[in-house]
């Protein structure tokens, strides 16, 4: 399971993602990006973020820390705004937060460096779990004291907003056209190499067990929350063993875009940090 920490203020909502996370404080001195079971995305975004998140740790990737944690919503009563209000009020209990990295700044392709083999193991990751928010337009990568983190994983494993069809997604190609590391010559097949091996049956259940009970109770079709778990890990599993079907396009993706298309040519993006309270997570 996660580890819990329970939040002591509310500090400032970053408006830009969908969600509408927050800043908080919490009672081990920690500050934290905080996600809610009460935004308009549901406990799935949350649920996606822990498993891709702690898939991608075991896996060896810059992740920042994931905890779970707990909201009373009597914190509503000190928030001038009304819409965080509501969010706070609605969000009492468990919530997904995420090691706050201050002055971190958003990864700017056009800026920052990127190991090739580090861009492709982000990509095949991405692919393994249906990724598809990590594009050059909004990259959810933070670059903070010389290292690359990866962000905001809620738009992975969308097979769990439609079980009955999660089969059928298993051997789905990967479109990675827009991906914000397309450009930087990633090794998939190195990649592969590497980290197909790594993600086992156990690691996969490793992964998911960090899932609170909460997030997966009363999920339609399944008896309690362990089978959901199983389903996931089979999903996954069953995502790998059909890499035959996604990785060769991934591969001549990532040939084909560096004679084709040069980054520098890529709009400016607007690199706001977190201190301003613009990074989109």
């Amino acid at each position: 399971m996660l580890r819990t920490t329970t939040a002591a203020r509310y500090v400032t909502p970053f408006r830009e993602g969908g969600s509408l996370p927050g800043l908080m404080e919490a009672v081990d001195l920690g500050s934290y990006v905080v996600k809610f079971h009460g935004a308009g995305q549901g406990r799935k975004t949350l649920v996606a973020e822990v498993i891709s998140g702690c898939l991608a740790q075991l896996l060896g990737l810059p992740v920042p820390d994931l905890v779970a944690v707990e909201v009373d919503p009597i914190l509503a009563r000190g928030e001038p705004d009304p819409e965080v209000q509501d969010l706070l009020r609605a969000s009492g209990g468990l919530n997904l937060g995420c090691d706050y990295l201050p002055g971190a700044l958003d990864f700017d392709p056009a800026a920052f460096p990127m190991d090739p083999s580090l861009a492709g193991q982000v990509l095949w990751f991405d692919a393994l779990v249906g990724n598809v928010d990590r594009t050059w337009r909004n990259p959810n990568m933070l670059y903070w004291h010389g290292q690359v983190y990866l962000i905001d994983h809620g738009a992975t494993l969308t097979f769990h907003h439609h079980w009955p069809g999660a089969p059928a997604a298993a051997a789905r190609a990967y479109d990675a056209r827009d991906h914000v590391l397309i450009e930087f010559d990633p090794r998939v097949e190195a990649a592969d190499a590497d980290l197909a091996p790594q993600v086992t049956r156990e690691l996969l259940q490793e992964a998911v067990a960090h899932v609170p009970d909460v997030w997966l109770a009363d999920e339609p079709g399944f008896a309690d929350p362990d089978q959901v778990r199983r389903a996931y890990v089979d999903q996954l599993a069953g995502r790998l063993e059909q890499r035959a079907a996604w990785l060769p396009g991934l591969v001549a993706a990532a040939a084909a875009t560096g004679a084709d298309r040069d980054r520098t040519t890529r709009p400016a993006q607007n690199r706001p940090s977190w201190l301003t309270g613009k990074v989109d997570w």
